[in-house]
């Protein structure tokens, strides 16, 4: 069978597998009945229902002909690295990390080299426009998940707040 949309294909095709891949980690938990819901209940659901999609999308992707064939492109390689390394820095900065002597910097300090880093993943980078956003995003997540949820985590450096 021919696949005639690359990139509707390879969507199918991670959904697919990360919907596999949540069904059996949540295999892991006790699953319950309707009734009474185990811990893993919901993941096997949800990674059911994810790989189910991917299925319909492979299977929309090999009968289907789309207008202009969605061909897939080269890899973005600076975007994929900017995002992934924004992430990873994020949680090395929040919690830190005892065995390289990494203190915690806490939620702001985390959110505002997040924002950086992802940002500097576009080609026009704009220090301003990003200073703005990354005060807005810990504004708002230091009022949602500090103030309204109470949630236990570091907010500022701990050389800071001792």
């Amino acid at each position: 069978m021919q696949i005639k949309s690359q990139a509707d294909f390879y969507s199918g095709v991670m959904f697919f597998v990360m919907g596999i891949a949540f069904a059996w980690g949540a295999t892991n938990y006790s699953i319950g009945d309707g009734a009474r819901m185990g811990p893993g209940y919901f993941p096997l659901l949800l990674g059911s229902v994810m790989a189910l999609i991917g299925l319909l999308i492979i299977i929309k992707a090999l009968v289907f002909k789309s207008v202009d064939g969605d061909k897939i492109g080269p890899w973005a390689w600076r975007p994929l690295c900017y995002i992934i390394g924004a992430n990873f820095v994020f949680g090395l900065l929040l919690a830190g990390m005892r065995s390289i002597s990494l203190p915690a910097f806490g939620l702001i300090v985390a959110i505002y080299a997040l924002t950086f880093i992802a940002s500097m993943a576009q080609a026009d980078w704009k220090f301003v426009r990003t200073l703005s956003l990354a005060t807005a995003l810990a504004v708002g997540s230091y009022l949602v998940f500090v103030v309204a949820l109470a949630l236990q985590f570091p907010v500022w450096p701990e050389f800071i707040t001792g």
